[in-house]
């Protein structure tokens, strides 16, 4: 079972979730991706994630995170033993979304709401430490990330497979060339 995190303002439409799953379709391994609309509340889309881990094997599950979805995903995957691919991960979001406190809105759902403090509190309490083994990871980085460094993310994940795409932007359209490693590396 594959399970994808969106990332901020994001949703399980977002280009990535909809192009893994098409992938897996192709493959005859339709129903094997799992993609929740994420609250905009931290702790509750880590509950949200966690109550679909419930029953399943840890070893028969994959975690896939884009960008705040990745942070997500490192949390879990320290917490459960699971293997995550991290695509370009949001490495301390509670800094980075620091600057753009104040009303939001969802990019595909059109929810809006305010940003604040509380939130970056809760995103402070999932940050992990330490990575304890490297090797469950698969980081999948675009140089050219105009929102979030690579290098950070290279440098946090040191010793995880990684594939490092030159150029490409946050958004990652170039995702669907990497599709075949991540699932693969999921399927381990």
């Amino acid at each position: 079972m594959f399970v994808y995190l969106h990332g901020f303002n994001s949703s399980p439409q977002s280009f990535k979730a909809r192009a893994l799953d098409r992938r897996l379709t192709e493959l005859g391994r339709s129903g094997e991706l799992v993609a929740p609309a994420l609250s905009h509340q931290p702790l509750e889309a880590i509950a949200a994630a966690e109550a679909l881990l419930e029953g399943h094997d840890p070893k028969k599950v994959t975690l896939i995170g884009s960008s705040l979805g990745g942070h997500y995903a490192t949390w879990l995957a320290e917490r459960h033993g699971l293997r995550a691919v991290l695509v370009n991960p949001a490495i301390r979001p509670h800094v980075l979304l620091a600057s753009v406190l104040g009303p939001q809105q969802n990019l595909y759902s059109g929810e809006r709401y305010e940003l604040t403090a509380a939130h970056l509190d809760e995103l402070r309490a999932l940050d992990v430490e330490a990575i304890t083994r490297p090797q469950r990871y698969l980081l999948v980085v675009a140089t050219n990330d105009e929102v979030l460094d690579s290098r950070v993310a290279l440098e946090r994940f040191r010793g995880a497979a990684t594939l490092v795409h030159e150029g490409g932007d946050h958004g990652f359209a170039e995702f669907a060339n990497y599709l075949d490693a991540v699932i693969e590396f999921g399927s381990r």
